[in-house]
């Protein structure tokens, strides 16, 4: 046989599986991940043959099976570490129960699935993967980040069980380092069927202000510094489509967050959309099985312009470094919030993480609510911003009013504010009316969230507060009725922090900015340390 066709002959089983480890290998030390994944991935299926061959011949060498069978199981390791890299987590996590089928205690296919299933928010199923991983002899020269890894896991596991949440030590330290590390919690809400628009978040008991109510990490998120108006507006535009990318691509990758989007509305026949069961929000929820659903990027679009949250709103208060840029993101179970001028919810954004809480106090069966936009607005301008939304507000509070603005003097005290009347004359007015037309109760408080820029320019006027004096209510009075009608809001605390700064705060004060301070901010900032810290930031901000 000539030399050149002993060079051509082609390799065995044997020489190209050998071949096809050392490049796979390269490669991943490399950190070419898509590349090492092709590579592993002809690796493995040649090694799935040979075992296949081997196990039918009529007398298997039982010492070359169990080599095949290490040499997958590491393969399928390598493969899922790849792949959980390029975030295609469903495929990476396949890949690890594969390789734990052939070694149930193989050592970097447990580390490589614990930290999967904590990326995925499953903190119990993680921990029993660490836990395992540190009693191997190999963990001895990990066993500082293993056990590291465990107490994370036990960390956020009692988190995402009780929902005790503290972020007072960050806030202390002015928000230095990284945000810190949040579990999904869920509260207690459920979905149903809304009377405000197709369906919405439930309290299934009593909530005090400031409780948190749920706790939950985006599907993704994208952040910029905006300048200028024009630039801005086309940074919008670049933001927007590197975003809606990213949500495509974590779909595409993860069975879960594809279901989790498709409980979402994409804005037509929302009427025939079922209610998701809350399990399926829970960091526990059980496994997906195999699903049938297909990545539509129109229909994902769809769902974005329907349910898209962006981060500096009304509502919100965004904490740490992210309060320097614009972000947009999609959080699937604060996506369920429908909008009313009544709200009772607030959220912080922390990181990736959204935390929403009880802005008042919250009845079970009551829905939770946001403000989509500025509510200590009159109707008439309130209607104008729902325009803008697509949608025409008919919650409790706009009825109530819409019956109120019927009365000529109610068109007239606004007339007049638009004219710039003094202000403490048109509350006067205001205050007289209610009190003949015997509004009482949350009523009271409507209507001055609706004159509320009225109060607020009074309020904050000594001339203003000297001339009127008793004629006009006082401030706290004001602000405890709206808050407990609308919620909390960081403009009703600068407000009433400044109305007794100057004259000394005594504890009763203290207790009610504080109590303000929770709805705002939540009960997620123990130390009240902290939340003045807060305090003195809104009041200097606001």
């Amino acid at each position: 046989m000539r030399e050149e066709d002993q060079l051509q002959q082609p390799l065995t089983p044997e020489e190209l599986m050998q071949e096809l480890r050392f490049k796979a290998t390269e490669l991943l030390l490399r950190e070419e991940w898509q590349e090492s994944v092709k590579v592993y991935t002809q690796f493995i299926n040649l090694c799935q043959d040979q075992i296949s061959v081997k196990s039918h011949q009529n007398h298997p060498d039982p010492d070359l099976l169990t080599k095949l069978q290490k040499s997958l199981c590491l393969a399928l390791s390598n493969r899922a570490e790849a792949l959980s890299r390029l975030r295609d987590l469903t495929g990476a996590l396949k890949d690890c129960d594969q390789a734990l089928k052939i070694e149930s205690t193989h050592f970097k296919s447990l580390v490589c699935k614990g930290k999967i299933l904590l990326s995925l928010n499953r903190y119990s199923m993680a921990l029993d993967c660490f836990k395992t991983a540190v009693l191997d002899p190999q963990a001895s020269g990990n066993l500082e980040t293993l056990n590291g890894y465990v107490q994370k896991c036990k960390k956020l596991e009692f988190q995402s069980r009780t929902g005790a949440f503290d972020l007072s030590d960050w806030i202390l330290s002015g928000f230095r380092g990284k945000s810190p590390e949040l579990a999904e919690y869920t509260g207690p809400v459920q979905i149903k069927r809304s009377e405000l628009s197709g369906r919405g978040l439930f309290a299934t008991k009593n909530i005090d202000a400031g409780t948190l109510l749920l706790v939950t990490k985006a599907i993704a998120t994208e952040r910029g510094i905006l300048s200028s108006e024009d630039s801005g507006e086309n940074a919008r535009l670049v933001m927007w489509k590197n975003f809606v990318d990213k949500v495509v691509d974590s779909a595409t990758k993860c069975e879960r967050t594809l279901h989790l989007i498709s409980t979402l509305s994409s804005g037509e026949d929302e009427d025939k959309l079922e209610s998701p069961e809350m399990s399926l929000f829970r960091p526990e929820a059980e496994e997906i099985g195999e699903l049938n659903e297909k990545v539509d990027k129109v229909k994902i679009l769809n769902v974005l312009d329907v349910n898209s949250l962006v981060e500096d709103s009304v509502s919100a208060k965004v904490l740490g470094r992210n309060s320097d840029y614009y972000g947009v993101g999609l959080w699937v179970l604060a996506s369920f919030i429908n909008h009313s001028c009544n709200p009772n919810a607030r959220r912080l954004h922390v990181g990736d993480h959204v935390l929403v809480h009880a802005s008042r106090d919250v009845k079970a069966g009551e829905e939770i609510t946001f403000a989509y936009f500025d509510v200590l607005s009159p109707l008439s301008k309130r209607n104008e911003m729902s325009k803008t939304w697509g949608f025409h507000c008919s919650c409790k509070r706009c009825k109530f009013e819409e019956e109120m603005c019927s009365k000529q003097e109610m068109k007239e005290i606004e007339i007049g504010l638009e004219r710039g009347i003094d202000v403490g004359s048109a509350i006067f007015r205001l205050e007289e009316g209610m009190r003949r037309w015997m509004v009482r109760g949350r009523g009271k408080g409507y209507m001055r969230a609706s004159f509320w820029a009225a109060y607020f320019e009074a309020y904050g006027s000594e001339k203003s507060v000297t001339r009127w004096g008793r004629r006009i209510p006082a401030v706290d009075i004001v602000v405890d009725s709206v808050a407990e009608a609308v919620g909390c809001d960081e403009r009703l605390l600068k407000v009433f922090m400044q109305a007794f700064r100057g004259n000394g705060v005594s504890l009763v004060d203290m207790e009610k900015s504080l109590k303000l301070g929770r709805g705002v901010h939540g009960k997620v900032v123990k130390k009240q340390q902290a939340l003045r810290s807060l305090l003195d930031s809104g009041t200097h901000d606001a």
